[in-house]
C-alpha cells in the first residue's frame, strides 16, 4: 500500500478523463512515488505568501504528468480534480510530506515553523512547466539572487535599489532634509520618523514604566533596560552593551580615536556629548542647579553626585577597609592608598600624592599663592576648603560632636584629636627619651627640651622659654607686680 492506502495495482490501471469537447480518452498515470514535487534543500517557503506554497499559478508544477503529450492547463482541469482524489500530489517543499489537497498543504505550512522560512525569488511564470524545469529555474535564481555587490565593502544585494541605498552610507549622501531644523537623512522613512520629534508624536509606549518614543525600534531598545539584555559585546575586553552605538563609542577606548575636537582649545574626546559638556567651560554655562543650595554645574552627572552631600548617600565601598564614599572617583583614589600608589610627585620636595589636584594645591606651598581670602578679617589661605572651615570662626558653627562627652568643634581633625582623650592613644613618640603624646605640636614642644631651644622671649625682662604657654604664664607675673606698685 502507498500514499493513503491506494493499491499499486489500481494506480497502474487506466482512468477515464474528458478532454476538449467531451471526448473521453484513456490516460496512464506515470507517477514516481519516490520523487518529491520539490527540492526542500533548494526551494524555501515564503512566510509572506503562504497561499502559493506550491509555487504554481494556474496549475500545479508538481502535478502528475498525464499521457504522452503536454496538454494545456485548461484542457486538464477536469481530469486534474479526479487525479488528485487518488494521489497526494501536493508536497511540502521543506519536509517532503505529501497532501491530497492544496489547502491541506497550506494549513500544514501555517501550523508548522515552515512559514518562517524566507522564500527564494522564484522566477516561475504563469505557464505550466515540469518539476525539473522548475528546480533548474530556482537554482539559477539562487545563484543570481545577490548579483549586485558594493565596490567599497564587498557586501552583496539582490536588488539594484538596495545597493544604491547602501552606497549612501559610504558617500554620506543625505538627500532628505528636515524643513524645520535642517537635519538631513539618507532615507525617506528616517525623515518621516524624525518629523515626529517636531510634532511631539510618540505613539509607542512602554507598559512597564510609561516611557514613550517615536519609533518601534526605540521601544525595543528601551525594553533592554527592564530585561537587562546586553547583546553587543566588545571582543577585546568582553564588556557588554545594550546599544550598538554604545559599543561603537566604547571601541574608541581601544583604538584611541577621538574624532570630536574643541575649536577653542586642544581638547579632544570620543563622544559628541562630551564635547558639548566641555564647551560650557568656555561659555561659563551651568544649566544644572541644586534645589537645596546654590550649587550649579555643567553636567547632570555632577549634580547627581552633589546631591549625595545632602542625602548622605555613599554607595561606593572599599572591600578592604569598609571606607565608603559618594563618588566612584573618590573610591579609585582611596584604593591607591592600599596599593601604596602615589603617582604624582612634587619636583621641589619629596611630597607625593594620589591625585593631580592635590599636587596642584601643594605647589601653592612653594609659590606662596593664597587665592582664597576671608571678607570679614582678611585671612588668606591656599584651599577653598580651608576658607570654608575658617568661616566657622565667625559663624560659631561647630558641626562635629563627640558621642561620648558632648564636646563640639568646628574641625573634623579636632574631633579626631579629641577622641584620643577617651581612647588613650598617643601616636607621637620621642626617639630620644620615649616620651609619648597625643598631638604632634606637643612632640615639637617636647623636643626643645633636648635641643635647649627657647624661641619665646619676654619683652620686659628678656627671659626666654621653650613654649608659648610658659611665656604667657611668665608675663602674667609682671602684670601682677605692676598692680602692687
Amino acid at each position: 500500500m502507498k500514499d493513503g492506502g491506494v493499491p499499486t495495482s489500481s494506480l497502474a490501471g487506466q482512468m477515464t478523463a474528458k478532454v476538449g469537447g467531451g471526448a473521453e480518452t484513456s490516460k496512464n498515470l506515470d507517477l514516481d512515488p519516490n520523487e518529491k514535487t520539490s527540492d526542500s534543500s533548494e526551494i524555501e517557503v515564503s512566510g509572506e505568501d503562504e497561499d502559493d506554497v506550491n509555487l504554481d499559478s494556474e496549475c500545479s508544477d508538481s502535478g502528475p504528468e498525464i499521457g504522452n503529450g503536454d496538454h494545456g492547463c485548461n484542457e486538464n482541469k477536469s481530469s486534474e480534480s479526479d487525479i488528485k482524489t487518488v494521489n497526494k500530489s501536493f508536497s511540502c517543499p521543506v519536509c517532503g510530506i505529501r497532501f491530497l489537497h492544496k489547502w491541506s498543504l497550506q494549513q500544514h505550512v501555517r501550523v508548522t515553523s515552515h512559514s518562517a522560512v524566507k522564500s527564494s525569488e522564484c522566477s516561475v511564470n504563469t505557464k505550466c512547466v515540469k518539476e525539473k524545469q522548475h528546480r533548474g529555474s530556482c537554482r539559477k535564481v539562487q545563484k543570481q539572487s545577490k548579483s549586485f555587490s558594493c565596490d567599497d565593502c564587498g557586501k552583496r544585494f539582490s536588488q539594484k535599489s538596495k545597493l544604491t541605498r547602501h552606497m549612501k552610507f559610504h558617500t554620506r549622501q543625505k538627500p532628505f532634509a528636515c524643513e524645520l531644523c535642517g537635519q538631513r537623512f539618507s532615507r525617506k522613512h528616517n525623515l518621516n520618523n524624525h518629523m515626529k520629534v517636531h510634532v511631539g508624536e510618540k505613539p509607542f509606549a512602554c507598559e512597564l514604566c510609561g516611557y514613550r518614543c517615536t519609533e518601534k525600534a526605540s521601544l525595543n531598545t528601551h525594553m533592554r533596560v527592564h530585561t537587562g539584555e546586553k547583546p553587543f559585546a566588545c571582543e577585546l575586553c568582553e564588556k557588554r552593551f545594550s546599544h550598538k552605538n554604545s559599543l561603537n563609542t566604547h571601541m574608541r577606548v581601544h583604538t584611541g580615536e577621538k574624532p570630536f575636537s574643541c575649536e577653542l582649545c586642544e581638547y579632544r574626546c570620543t563622544q559628541k556629548a562630551s564635547l558639548n559638556d566641555h564647551m560650557r567651560v568656555h561659555t561659563g554655562e551651568k544649566p544644572f542647579a541644586c534645589e537645596l543650595c546654590e550649587y550649579r554645574c555643567t553636567q547632570k552627572s555632577h549634580l547627581n553626585n552633589h546631591l549625595r552631600v545632602h542625602t548622605g548617600d555613599k554607595p561606593f565601598a572599599c572591600e578592604l577597609c569598609g571606607y565608603r564614599c559618594a563618588q566612584k572617583a573618590s573610591l579609585n583614589y582611596h584604593m591607591k592608598f592600599h596599593k601604596g600608589e602615589n603617582p604624582f610627585a612634587c619636583e621641589l620636595c619629596e611630597y607625593r600624592c594620589t591625585q593631580k589636584s592635590h599636587l596642584n594645591n601643594h605647589m601653592k606651598v612653594h609659590t606662596g599663592d593664597k587665592p582664597f581670602a576671608c571678607e570679614l578679617c582678611g585671612y588668606r589661605c591656599t584651599y577653598k576648603s580651608s576658607l570654608n572651615t575658617h568661616m566657622r570662626v565667625h559663624t560659631g558653627e561647630k558641626p562635629f560632636a563627640c558621642e561620648l562627652c558632648g564636646y563640639r568643634c568646628s574641625h573634623k581633625s579636632s574631633l579626631n584629636r579629641h577622641m584620643r582623650v577617651h581612647t588613650g592613644e598617643k601616636p607621637f613618640a620621642c626617639e630620644l627619651c620615649g616620651y609619648r603624646c597625643t598631638l604632634k605640636s606637643h612632640l615639637n614642644d617636647h623636643m626643645k627640651v633636648h635641643t635647649g631651644e627657647k624661641p619665646f622671649a619676654c619683652e620686659l625682662c628678656g627671659q626666654r622659654f621653650s613654649r608659648k604657654t610658659h611665656l604667657k604664664r611668665h608675663t602674667s607675673i609682671h602684670t601682677r607686680l605692676e598692680g602692687y606698685i
